[in-house]
């Protein structure tokens, strides 16, 4: 049935991120929803993020870009532009490789639902703001090495 069942896909809040990094992201919930649905040409995520919450450090991709889309509640968005609030029914892009570091914090006092969309690939990903940079595949490291 191409229906998706939400609320029998495994929800986690697990994150790759050192601790001393993690804590930002710890009211963000996600849903992987492509490996639910037999789908493997792209990924695509259901995410909550609970009052406070980002939904990750800000970051931008090597080789993915990234598709959302608001469902509910608010967000804003942070990226090297500044920010830019988004509301149910908004859609933000961002293209792989242009170094926008992006990332949504819910600065409300309810939850935020966005559907996230890109290529499902483990490709370099560079994190503007922290000692962080991942080589791909969850290599997360020091920009030192």
């Amino acid at each position: 049935m191409p229906k998706v069942d939400l609320q029998a896909v495994p929800q986690t809040n697990a994150t790759g991120y050192p601790d001393h990094l993690a804590d930002v992201v710890q009211g963000r919930w996600y849903r992987r929803l492509s490996p639910a649905a037999g789908l493997t040409d792209f990924g695509a995520s259901h995410v909550v993020l609970k009052p406070g919450a980002w939904s990750a450090q800000r970051h931008w991709h090597e080789q993915e870009d990234e598709l959302l889309v608001i469902l509910s509640g608010t967000a804003v968005l942070v990226d090297d532009d500044g920010r830019t609030p988004l509301v149910a029914g908004d859609v933000a892009a961002f293209p792989k490789n242009d170094g926008n570091g992006h990332c949504l914090i819910n600065e409300s006092d309810v939850d935020c639902v966005f559907l996230v969309v890109g290529k499902s690939v483990n490709g370099p990903c560079h994190y503007p703001d922290v000692d962080m940079h991942e080589n791909g595949g969850g290599d997360k490291r020091r920009k030192t090495g």
